[in-house]
């Protein structure tokens, strides 16, 4: 059990990340503010890649490259060959669907109310060309997915469950591994998307039950832009063939035929940012060294007392579901669209988000929601940071 974050600690780590002594930031859920050491990892690749030459830099870091893999196990109780590195979380979570054998008439796929709007456009765009359809799991009333309402609407024509863990659209947290024992128990492929969970809680994939899990380096990791991990159970990587491969992840063989690599690379590109991959690696041995269980305690606590002293703001309506929350707190203030409110934010230097029906069109269509305002934080977040940006929501509100 990794040891609870202290003050002295938070402003120690806070010291080592340049970006908190320029902004007050609120949008860790969009993309959280790096150290100087993962700057620094990036940096020295590129000053690699400019004196040795970028390929034979690459060769020159491949142990370096290579631990993020390792580390990204790591964090999700995985093995290595399980884990593919990637260009972010929608890259491999529609590298993983799009290698699933075709889609037939009749085909379903299921998804959770709260199901990022990037992966709905995907799982559509497919369902609409191969006559397979797209079902909504109903959700409890608490607002999350109800697994036992999922386990009533199994048939054999279900062909995929999906589930977007921690929404883009509030603090709200689904019951991930309630959801995988159903899947389980009828031998249904399961999808999480983990973008908003990977770094900001404890990840174990042999508890959740997924086959695959896409998480994003940007955001509660604090890595680059442009990563990603993406999990493919060992038992379920033969189900998957790639839509596109190259050298990388299916090099010809000495008959001339492609070999497909027998580990989750093979959903791979042979062309990625090494500089980021050094960056990545940084973030998550970061990360494991505070401990998951101290980051989640220190982020719960954190947005919990956000979100008590927002619902007692007059003209500001707490949104948040759920019996178990994240760090994302979603909120409206009344007259004032949520764009226009980022702004006012912006022009004080509090960096907030804002999001509309296209990120979570299902849940947001369910609640009659045209658009929230989002206050995401970090475990980096202190005490005058949450001052400011209520003082200044007092002040908007009134």
């Amino acid at each position: 059990m990794s040891a609870p974050l202290t003050a002295s600690t938070i402003e120690a780590l806070r010291a080592q990340t340049p970006g908190t002594q320029t902004t007050v930031h609120f949008n860790h859920a969009g993309a959280s503010l790096p150290s100087a050491a993962t700057l620094q990892a990036i940096q020295a690749h590129l000053q690699r890649e400019a004196t040795q030459g970028p390929m034979e830099a690459g060769v020159a870091s491949r142990e370096l490259t290579e631990k993020a893999r390792a580390l990204a196990a790591r964090l999700l109780n995985a093995d290595p060959a399980e884990v593919a590195l990637t260009g972010g979380n929608s890259p491999g979570w529609g590298a993983a669907f799009a290698a699933l054998e075709p889609w037939l008439p009749g085909d379903r796929i299921l998804v959770g109310r709260h199901e990022w709007g990037g992966n709905l456009a995907v799982m559509r765009l497919k369902a609409q060309r191969a006559g397979a359809t797209l079902e909504t799991i109903p959700s409890d009333d608490s607002g999350c997915v109800d697994a036992q309402a999922l386990e009533a609407m199994l048939d054999e024509r279900v062909r995929l469950i999906a589930l977007t863990w921690l929404p883009a659209n509030g603090g709200l947290i689904n019951p991930a591994a309630a959801v995988g024992s159903v899947a389980r128990r009828h031998g249904i492929p399961y999808f999480v998307d983990a973008a908003q969970a990977v770094g900001q809680l404890p990840v174990d994939v042999a508890q959740i039950g997924c086959d695959v899990l896409s998480g994003a380096g940007r955001k509660a990791l604090r890595g680059p832009r442009g990563t990603g991990l993406l999990y493919v159970r060992r038992g379920f990587l033969d189900q998957l063939t790639p839509a596109f491969v190259d050298t990388h992840s299916a090099p010809l063989g000495a008959d001339g035929e492609p070999v497909l690599r027998p580990d989750a690379a093979r959903l791979e590109s042979a062309e990625a940012s090494l500089a980021l991959r050094c960056g990545l690696a940084n973030a998550l041995q970061e990360a494991l060294d505070i401990g998951l269980p101290a980051i989640r305690a220190r982020i719960d606590a954190t947005a919990e007392s956000l979100r008590t002293e927002l619902a007692g703001i007059p003209g500001i309506t707490v949104l948040d579901q759920g019996r178990e929350r994240s760090g994302l707190v979603s909120f409206n203030v009344a007259g004032q669209d949520a764009v226009s409110v980022q702004r006012a934010m912006a022009a004080q230097g509090i960096t907030i988000g804002s999001n509309g029906v296209p990120y979570t069109p299902l849940d947001m269509q369910a609640r009659g929601l045209t658009q929230i305002a989002r206050a995401s934080v970090s475990y980096l977040t202190n005490d005058a940071e949450i001052d400011r940006l209520l003082q200044a929501l007092r002040a908007l509100a009134r």
